[in-house]
């Protein structure tokens, strides 16, 4: 049962996104403006996103729930006037937070990486066309159009170093 988990919780998503790049390509053959393709995509992309978020949580849970059916049971110590109390309660709590926070921190780690990607992708975009211009008409101005685009790629290294730190954490 959770082998068939894994399997549709690594297949659905890129079967989706499979899906909707055909039926982007298909709708750009037959002459529908970009801005509602765009529209598409990034809708498709919101759902997907949502999707594997779903089903990190639901394999996390599966994954809890099983290592606790398996875990062994709760020994009690019981003295003349006291009542029983467990003896390891607190482990098996930990062990279950645990496998939450791998989770959260990997789920954490690729949104600070898409992020920081989606956002150095903006700045060169903007940036790498404005500086083979300024290059074309001064070509002196080269090393100071390069450091523009730099900056602007060095937004996605930082995102990088950051998911790195956070998966040393997890």
């Amino acid at each position: 049962m959770n082998t068939f988990v894994y399997i549709i919780a690594a297949v659905l998503p890129v079967s989706f996104l499979i899906g909707l790049t055909v039926h982007s390509v298909r709708q750009s053959r037959k002459g529908v403006p970009g801005k509602k393709i765009l529209a598409t995509n990034l809708v498709g992309f919101l759902v997907s996103a949502v999707l594997v978020g779903a089903f990190t949580f639901a394999v996390t849970a599966i994954a809890a729930d099983a290592d606790s059916k398996d875990a062994p049971p709760v020994e009690t110590e019981v003295s003349d006037e006291r009542q029983a109390e467990p003896a390891q309660a607190e482990p098996a709590a930990a062990a279950n937070t645990d496998g939450i926070n791998k989770g959260l921190g990997l789920l954490a780690a690729a949104l600070v990486t898409s992020l920081a990607g989606i956002g150095g992708g903006i700045a060169v975009a903007a940036g790498a066309p404005a500086a083979i211009a300024a290059t074309t008409e001064d070509p002196k101005s080269f090393g100071k159009s390069l450091i523009f685009v730099a900056l602007g790629e060095s937004i996605a290294l930082y995102g990088l170093v950051i998911s790195i730190m956070i998966l040393g954490k997890v």
